[in-house]
């Protein structure tokens, strides 16, 4: 699917699967495709609390709008999954790489 690599092509920081206190996304690879996860920073959770009309969702959703629009103009399909994750839908017909 090549989705790792168009994320770090578009200057995305990547995360190791097990690697929960770095941040950026991760990638994990789901039998129907990828799975897309936005791991925050400790200073950034911090500094959500803080800032007042800044939240942890509104910058989730931003990220997600961003990832998403991104793989969406390079032929991937994306859709919405659990606890603010994005799944990535594999295409037969595409090389598979995540």
């Amino acid at each position: 699917m090549q989705v790792k690599s168009t994320l770090i092509q578009a200057g995305f920081q990547l995360v190791a699967d097990d690697d929960h206190r770095q941040p950026g996304l991760q990638v994990t690879r789901v039998p129907i495709g990828a799975l897309i996860e936005w791991k925050a920073s400790d200073g950034f959770n911090a500094l959500a609390v803080e800032q007042r009309g800044t939240s942890h969702n509104s910058m989730l959703a931003i990220v997600q709008t961003a990832v998403s629009e991104l793989l969406v103009q390079h032929g991937h399909t994306v859709t919405e999954a659990l606890h603010g994750a994005l799944l990535v839908i594999a295409n037969s017909s595409r090389p598979s790489d995540q």
